[in-house]
C-alpha cells in the first residue's frame, strides 16, 4: 500500500531505528534486511521530496520501548487516508494511542517505579477507552466528503499531522536501557505528537464529537506530560534525547526543538532559548 505524504520521515526514521549497523556483523537475518530495505526505500522517497530529518537519531538499536514505537509507526502506515481530516484524524489516532497502549503494557511488564506504572495502568485505560470511541466515529465517517489533499505536503492538515510525527521521532532519543527511565522519555514526546495531532483536528476538523474529544485529548496529556517530566526532574532523565535549543515564542506544548523551524501548533517561527 502506497504510504501518506505525511507519513514518509516517520516511516524512514521508524525503519533506520530499527536496522542500526553493527560493524562487527558478518551476517543479517531476512527480517533486518528487508526491514533496512524498505527503510531506504521510504527514505530515498522522502529525501526526493526535499525533507530531511539531520536532528533524528538513525543509530539506535531496535528493542524495548523503540521496538514498539517502530510497531506503530507500522499499523499508522498501513491506513490509507481518505482525505477527510475527521475521518483520517480518527484512523491515525487509534494506531497512535495503541503505541501509548504498548508502551504501557512494556512497562507494567519490565518497569520497577511505582509511580510510572500507576500513570501506565491509566493510560493504557483511557487510551483504550478512547480507542473504541474514535473506532466508532471513523465507522461512521466512512465514506465522508474530502475536505483536504493527503498527498500534497503543503495542505495545512497534511502539513500539521507531517510535523506531529516529525516532532516526535526527533526528540524519541536513543534510549537508555531503563525501562522506567525510557517510558517516561518516550512517553513524553509520543503525547506530545498527540497534542500537536488533536490540535490539528481543533483546526481543521468538522465533526464537532470528534473535535470534543481532541480537547479533552489535549488537556489530560498535557497534564500526564507534565507528569512524566516532574519524574524526570525528581528521578533524573538517563535516555539520551535532543538538546532543545528552540522553543515557540507562545510556549505551545510540545514546539521545542534542537533547530529552527515552525511550531507544529500555532506555526509560529521557533526562536532561541534564552
Amino acid at each position: 500500500m502506497k504510504a501518506s505524504a505525511f507519513l514518509f520521515p516517520v516511516l524512514a526514521s521508524a525503519g533506520l531505528l530499527l536496522s542500526a549497523c553493527d560493524g562487527n556483523k558478518t551476517t543479517e537475518t531476512t527480517t533486518t534486511t528487508t526491514t533496512a530495505a524498505s527503510a531506504d526505500s521510504a527514505a530515498h522517497d522522502h529525501d526526493a521530496a526535499g525533507a530531511g530529518h539531520a536532528g533524528m537519531n538513525h543509530n539506535a538499536a531496535g528493542s524495548g520501548m523503540l521496538a514498539v514505537m517502530n510497531t506503530m509507526m507500522q499499523q499508522m502506515d498501513a491506513f490509507k487516508p481518505e482525505g477527510n481530516a475527521d475521518h483520517d484524524f480518527a484512523h491515525m489516532m487509534m494506531a497512535h494511542h495503541q503505541g501509548a497502549v504498548e508502551m504501557a503494557a512494556l512497562e507494567l511488564k519490565e518497569g520497577k517505579d511505582a509511580t510510572l506504572r500507576a500513570m501506565a495502568e491509566k493510560i493504557s485505560a483511557d487510551q483504550q477507552r478512547e480507542i473504541k470511541a474514535l473506532e466508532a466515529v471513523a465507522t461512521r465517517l466512512d465514506g465522508a466528503p474530502t475536505n483536504y489533499q493527503p498527498q500534497n505536503q503543503n495542505d495545512p492538515f497534511t502539513s500539521k499531522m507531517k510535523a506531529s510525527m516529525d516532532l516526535m521521532m526527533k526528540d524519541m532519543g536513543t534510549g537508555s536501557g531503563n525501562v522506567d527511565q525510557d517510558f517516561a522519555a518516550m512517553m513524553i514526546p509520543h503525547h506530545q505528537s498527540a497534542v500537536a495531532m488533536a490540535q490539528a483536528e481543533l483546526t481543521h476538523g468538522r465533526d464537532t464529537k470528534l473535535k470534543e474529544m481532541a480537547r479533552q485529548m489535549i488537556d489530560a496529556q498535557q497534564k500526564e506530560i507534565q507528569q512524566l517530566k516532574d519524574w524526570q526532574t525528581k528521578n533524573g532523565s538517563k535516555a539520551s534525547t535532543s538538546a532543545a535549543a528552540y522553543e515557540c515564542p507562545m510556549r505551545c506544548e510540545g514546539s521545542q526543538s534542537s533547530k529552527p523551524g515552525k511550531c507544529p501548533v500555532c506555526e509560529m517561527d521557533l526562536v532561541k532559548k534564552a
